[in-house]
C-alpha cells in the first residue's frame, strides 16, 4: 500500500466514526501518519473534555483504523 493509499484508507476510517463523534458534539481531524505504522489526530469539540475520550481513541477510532489500514500500530490523539 502506497503512502497515499494509507492516506485515503485512514480518511475512510475516519469518516467512518465521525458521525458518532458528531452526533456527541464533537469531531476528529487526521494529523499525520509517520513510518506507515503511527497515526496522530485531533480530537475536537465535545470530545476535547470528554472523560472517556481515551477509550473512544482505543476501543473506537484505533480499532476503525486498523480495519481500513492493518498495518498501523498505534493511533495518539495531539491535543490543541
Amino acid at each position: 500500500m502506497t503512502g497515499e493509499e494509507l492516506r485515503i484508507n485512514v480518511e475512510k476510517a475516519l469518516d467512518e466514526i465521525r458521525p458518532f463523534l458528531q452526533s456527541d458534539g464533537g469531531d476528529i481531524s487526521l494529523l499525520s501518519i509517520e513510518d506507515d505504522k503511527l497515526v496522530r489526530v485531533q480530537l475536537e469539540g465535545a470530545c476535547v473534555g470528554c472523560s472517556v475520550n481515551q477509550m473512544t481513541l482505543k476501543s473506537g477510532v484505533e480499532m476503525t483504523i486498523k480495519k481500513y489500514a492493518p498495518q498501523i500500530e498505534h493511533v495518539i490523539n495531539v491535543e490543541a
